[in-house]
């Protein structure tokens, strides 16, 4: 990527973005460069892993991140419910309430726009 369609984008350095470049390309996608600092076994481990998947370093290395992060995420995504909301949920699966008048409209109309499929 050329200097001339790179057009370098500041952010606030913080801790977890001192080690971060973001460039926008000529077409506007944005690319971004991560620093760290590992251990050398540690760096030998991701390379000879990357090599056995025929994978570059950096693809092998974003996409492991990716998913240990998108894994992170939905891990905190708990819904934590005390017995009695617990109770009332369990109470509208198994019974629920019948759909209103809007709710209805709501379907005639998606039925005649887009079909019964």
């Amino acid at each position: 990527m050329s200097a001339a369609k790179q057009a370098r984008v500041s952010r606030p350095r913080t801790k977890a973005s001192k080690a971060v470049t973001v460039a926008k390309r000529g077409d506007g996608a944005s690319l971004a460069r991560l620093e760290a600092r590992l251990p050398a076994d540690a760096l030998d481990l991701l390379k000879r892993a990357a090599e056995l998947q025929g994978r570059t370093l950096t693809d092998f290395v974003v996409s492991a991140a990716r998913a240990a992060a998108i894994q992170a995420l939905k891990d905190e995504i708990v819904v934590r419910l005390d017995t009695e909301s617990s109770r009332f949920v369990a109470s509208l699966l198994d019974n629920p309430p019948a759909p209103k008048p809007a709710l209805k409209r709501a379907f005639t109309q998606h039925k005649r726009l887009i079909g019964s499929h």
